[in-house]
C-alpha cells in the first residue's frame, strides 16, 4: 500500500488499535522482542499488552502524576518516570504477569491494583516534561560474561532543579556520576530533551535540547578532574525543542521542536560542517524516534499525524493519519526478526507445523512495528517499511 502524500491509493490504516486509557497516552514502549508494549498515560497509569493477542497483562498506577517517559534496562526491568518527581524502576518479569491486575484504566480507574516489585525509586525534577534518558554502560573487554547482571550498568540522565541543569545517576548504585550545567555564554532556558552516548573511545557525551531552540553536547574534559564542558552549541530551533535521538552507527542525532524544523547533527562536532535543518511546514513535531536500524525515523505530530523520515535524506517517506486528536508518542519495536527465524518459535527440527499461538508470536516478532500514543487515549499499531 503506497503512504505517500499525493497518492491515489487509500490511506494506511493501523493494524489494531489498543483501546485501554481514559487519559491522553504520553509514553510507548517495546520490549521482549515486541512481545509486550508498555503505555503510560497522563493520569498515571501504565499497561503492559500483551502484542500477539493485543490484551493487556500487567496495569498499574505507576505514579500520581502524568507519565512522562517509559523504558526497559532489559526484559524484567521496566524504567517508568513521572511528574510526581519520582523515576521508578520496577521488576516485571513474564512469571510475574498472572499476579497483576488486568483490569484497564477505562474500565476502573479508581480501585487500587498492585504492583510490580520496586527495585529503584529515585527523587527526580520534572517540572519541565523532559522525559529521561538511559545509555547502557560499556562492559570492559576483560569481563568473561558481559551478560552478568553485574555488569549490566546503567547511567540515567534527568533535569535538575535549576533550569538547564542535568544529573546523570548510575543504577544500580544509584550514585550521581555527572551533574551538568549550562553554558553560561548562551541563554538555555529548561532542558527539554536529553540524550546519552558512549564515543568509540568509551567517553560519555550527553546531549541537551533547550527551552530557547538551542542545542548542545557535554563532555568530560579529562578523567582527574570530572569536569564537564559545552563541546557543541548550535541554536537550531526558533521554539522549545521537543525531542532528539541519536544514530551511533551513522554518527549523527536529530531533533525536533516546537517549530516546523528538524534537525540532523554530527555526533562529533565538527566547527566546518553546520547541522542539517530542514522545514517541514508541520509544527510541534515530538517523541522523535529512530529505528533501530539508523535508516528511517517517526514523529508524533500535534495535528494527530505521525510522519516517517529517511534519516538519510530526512525526507518525509510516509503520514499515518488515523488519530482525531494529537498524537504524543511513537516507538520502533526492536529489530529482532531474524532471531525469530533462527529460533523457529518451538518448532524442534521442523518435525512439527507451528501452533497458532507460535504463529502469531513469530508474526509479532518479525512485524515492523510502529506505535502510536494519542490525547485520545488510544495506542495504535502500524506495520511500517
Amino acid at each position: 500500500m503506497d503512504w505517500r502524500q499525493g497518492s491515489s491509493h487509500l490511506p494506511a490504516q493501523p493494524v489494531y488499535v489498543l483501546r485501554g486509557h481514559t487519559a491522553q497516552v504520553h509514553a510507548v514502549h517495546f520490549l521482549r522482542q515486541n512481545l509486550r508494549l508498555l503505555s503510560g498515560d497522563a493520569d498515571g497509569w501504565v499497561v503492559l499488552w500483551n502484542v500477539p493477542i493485543r490484551r493487556p497483562v500487567a496495569v498499574w498506577r505507576a505514579h500520581k502524576g502524568a507519565v512522562l517517559g517509559l523504558g526497559s534496562w532489559d526484559d524484567d526491568r521496566i524504567i517508568t518516570h513521572g511528574r510526581d518527581n519520582r523515576l521508578c524502576v520496577w521488576q516485571l518479569r513474564q512469571e510475574d504477569e498472572g499476579n497483576l491486575s488486568t483490569t484497564l484504566p477505562i474500565e476502573d480507574s479508581e480501585s487500587e491494583r498492585k504492583e510490580p516489585w520496586l527495585l529503584h525509586s529515585l527523587p527526580v525534577n520534572a517540572l519541565n516534561f523532559c522525559p529521561f534518558a538511559t545509555c547502557r554502560v560499556p562492559v570492559p573487554e576483560e569481563i568473561t560474561d558481559p551478560k552478568s547482571p553485574s555488569t549490566k550498568k546503567l547511567l540515567v540522565a534527568v533535569p535538575g532543579v535549576q533550569d538547564g541543569h542535568i544529573n546523570v545517576t548510575s543504577l544500580s548504585s544509584e550514585e550521581r556520576v555527572a551533574t551538568m550545567l549550562d553554558p553560561k555564554d548562551i541563554k538555555t532556558g529548561m532542558v527539554m530533551a536529553i540524550g546519552l552516548h558512549y564515543s568509540d573511545s568509551n567517553r560519555l557525551h550527553v546531549i541537551a535540547g533547550y527551552e530557547s531552540g538551542y542545542i548542545c553536547i557535554f563532555a568530560e574534559s579529562t578523567a582527574t578532574t570530572k569536569q564537564w564542558q559545552a563541546v557543541y552549541t548550535h541554536k537550531s530551533h526558533t521554539q522549545p525543542v521537543l525531542s532528539l535521538d541519536v544514530s551511533p552507527s551513522a554518527g549523527y542525532f536529530y531533533s525536533s521542536s516546537a517549530d516546523d524544523i528538524l534537525a540532523r547533527h554530527l555526533l562529533k562536532p565538527n566547527s566546518a560542517v553546520e547541522p542539517k535543518v530542514v522545514r517541514t511546514k508541520h509544527a510541534g513535531q515530538q517523541s522523535l524516534t529512530l529505528r533501530l536500524d539508523g535508516r528511517i525515523f517517526a514523529t508524533a505530530g500535534w495535528d494527530g499525524r505521525v510522519r516517517v523520515y529517511s534519516a538519510k535524506t530526512m525526507k518525509e517517506l510516509a503520514v499515518l493519519k488515523w488519530h482525531k486528536e494529537g498524537v504524543y508518542a511513537v516507538a520502533f519495536a526492536t529489530d529482532h526478526g531474524q532471531e525469530a527465524a533462527d529460533s523457529g518459535d518451538g518448532v524442534v527440527g521442523g518435525e512439527r507445523e507451528m501452533t497458532v499461538a507460535e504463529q502469531r508470536v513469530r508474526k509479532t516478532k518479525e512485524t515492523h512495528w510502529l506505535a502510536a500514543g494519542s490525547k485520545d487515549g488510544k495506542v495504535s499499531l502500524w506495520d511500517v517499511y
